[in-house]
């Protein structure tokens, strides 16, 4: 497409967003909570001929040379699916915060003020590579009485379309506008270039993918970004801990699954139970094929693990996000130098302590500069479904606006609302 067919093309979604919008935010709760349960039933009845769809895209991933990672984001599962549809049900479920009114107190003047939680508008959603995220943004949107206008990975192409039609299919059975959730129809790069750059029609935009993907819209936007950059999620052994529970949260992880961000890369073990810790995992690694990248401590006390693939870990590799079977070790003294080994190489995603220290737990909650800090569980819970919001449009970084698991209410505004009876002011 040439630029200026593309400036046409995302103008004009872009004014359907904002007309859509206006439905959207004077619809009732229960029509919007039907569309969710009817894009879940949609979903589960829909399931072979996403899985279709998704076997495209996978083969072209496969023959275009996607490492391992990718295309395991990419892939659809009839549990993927399933994980899709509950999470439109529990939105469903859940108490509609739009048109709250919170806060609510009474002036010396008579006047009565408080604040109302009301849509944010138009959100943009920019993604790669899991077209999941199609129905968690969109879900999400609808619960939220916002519209959005969604642009996959190239690589998603056929299931984004799928899961796209099966979207607008529920919102016109609930009577709500099809343009409330639109997919970007081509994988023109100008196309992001335009949304981003488009405050009269789009008010806050959400990048979901790699590193680079994030760093240039964050550069390039002319509207508000939520955002985080990477996920070096660290898991720290403290000294006291449960050994046993220590091993199964640790393994967990890491290991339960690779590729998202909530995935463990970096193991911090107090020096106090490294020499009872660190070859028990290591085991666990090792019969996983876990690759180790250690400092000279951890290293010397690795060794003798049978089969495990030890490296000498850089100063990179303290900041690594590696979405892979690798993860770097460290031995720490203990509780303080842990919390300022991750405020220094951590990326204030998800940090966890795995502890018997009350006061060592709750330091490590105050002191941890993390959107989200756990104690004896593991990092791969930061997710807004496993949080109950249902679903999450992404995981944020910053400290304005929304931190962690962005669900509903971070797709939501507060604006002050007065209530009078006729008084003025002296």
């Amino acid at each position: 497409m040439s630029n200026a067919d593309v400036t046409e093309l995302m103008t004009t979604l872009g004014r359907q967003a904002r007309a859509a919008a206006r439905e959207m935010a004077r619809a009732s709760t229960a029509a919007r909570n039907a569309a969710l349960r009817a894009l879940a039933a949609t979903l589960r009845a829909q399931t072979d001929a996403l899985l279709q769809a998704n076997a495209l895209d996978v083969a072209r991933a496969r023959e275009a040379g996607l490492n391992d990672p990718m295309v395991d984001r990419l892939t659809l599962t009839p549990k993927v699916i399933e994980t899709c549809a509950q999470g439109c049900e529990q939105l469903a479920a859940m108490p509609d915060l739009i048109g709250e009114i919170i806060g609510l107190q009474q002036q010396p003047s008579g006047i009565r003020v408080g604040q109302m939680r009301v849509p944010i508008g138009v959100f943009g959603m920019i993604y790669e590579s899991r077209p999941n995220v199609t129905i968690e943004a969109a879900s999400l949107s609808i619960k939220s009485a916002n519209a959005c206008i969604l642009r996959g990975g190239s690589e998603a192409l056929e299931s984004n379309r799928a899961l796209a039609a099966l979207v607008q299919q529920a919102l016109q059975q609930a009577g709500l506008p099809r343009e409330a959730v639109q997919l970007v129809p081509t994988t023109d790069r100008e196309a992001v270039g335009r949304l981003i750059a488009m405050p009269e029609y789009v008010d806050v935009i959400i990048p979901r993918g790699g590193k680079g993907l994030i760093e240039r819209i964050s550069r390039e936007a002319k509207v508000p970004v939520i955002k985080h950059l990477d996920g070096n999620c660290h898991t720290y052994v403290d000294d006291p801990c449960d050994l046993d529970m220590a091993v199964r949260v640790t393994d967990n992880a890491k290991t339960q699954k690779y590729s998202p961000c909530n995935a463990t890369e970096s193991l911090l073990v107090a020096r106090g139970v490294a020499a009872a810790f660190l070859p028990r995992i290591g085991a666990v690694f090792a019969a996983k094929g876990v690759e180790m990248r250690c400092c000279p401590e951890a290293k010397a006390i690795l060794k003798d693990v049978p089969g495990a693939v030890l490296k000498d870990a850089s100063e990179q590799d303290w900041f690594e996000e590696y979405l892979a079977p690798i993860i770097s070790v460290k031995v720490v003294a203990g509780l303080d130098e842990a919390i300022d080994w991750i405020n220094r190489y951590g990326s204030h995603h998800t940090d966890a302590i795995l502890t018997t220290d009350h006061r060592h737990a709750q330091r490590f909650l105050r002191e941890v500069d993390s959107s989200s800090v756990m104690v004896n569980a593991s990092t791969r819970f930061a997710d807004g479904f496993e949080y109950g919001l249902g679903a999450e449009i992404g995981i944020s970084t910053d400290k304005f606006h929304a931190r962690g698991p962005v669900g509903v209410a971070g797709l939501t505004s507060l604006k002050y609302v007065v209530l009078g009876e006729g008084e003025v002011r002296g």
